[in-house]
């Protein structure tokens, strides 16, 4: 992965509009701006609007965390976003997720042994970035386990994050050194 095509802005070079957002941002409870907010930043309003549908996403989603961070790093796998993967994988673990299932996900696979929420989890949002709709059957099976909130939520959570991780790729955002990138799922 290259260098960011946006660099990140000091602050004497942001606009009275991105300084605002910024310190939204910082003082939020992502506490930094990091990821997606600084190519974002340029377009200060957007970035408003995101990172206040970000924080619903990220912090106050009815969806359980561990499945929350599971359709996130499924979003994350099929757009292939580095950064939003590496972001989020850690938050997986520390939500529940198990390493195995993570690196199998990486590595474009399904895993061997899912619980029936993750399984639904995987299912809704492969589903419907694959097809762009998901059945009636898994529509129900969602909608029976979450309630019509938690659909809503899960459906956005992968819009968010498709979002996020296409203004990520075309900032081509790098991974810290030494971290491991996902690997090409490309023939």
């Amino acid at each position: 992965m290259s260098d960011a095509r946006f660099k990140p802005l000091a602050e004497s070079e942001m606009s009275p509009a991105q300084r605002r957002v910024a310190a939204a941002i910082a003082e939020g409870p992502r506490k930094t701006m990091r990821g997606p907010f600084h190519p974002l930043i340029r377009s200060p309003e957007l970035a408003d609007r995101v990172q206040q549908l970000g924080r619903y996403m990220r912090f106050e989603t009815k969806l359980p965390p561990a499945l929350k961070e599971l359709a996130i790093l499924a979003t994350a796998r099929h757009w292939g976003a580095q950064f939003e993967w590496y972001a989020h994988r850690k938050f997986a673990l520390e939500a529940g997720v198990s390493a195995s299932l993570c690196d199998a996900l990486a590595k474009g696979e399904r895993p061997k042994s899912l619980s029936d929420d993750e399984a639904l989890i995987l299912d809704y949002v492969q589903e419907l970035l694959r097809s762009k709709a998901v059945s009636d059957a898994t529509f129900a099976r969602a909608q029976k386990r979450f309630g019509d909130e938690g659909v809503i939520d899960l459906t956005v959570c992968v819009g968010y994050y498709g979002l996020v991780g296409l203004v990520l790729n075309t900032d081509r955002t790098p991974i810290p050194a030494g971290e491991t990138p996902l690997p090409s799922l490309r023939g």
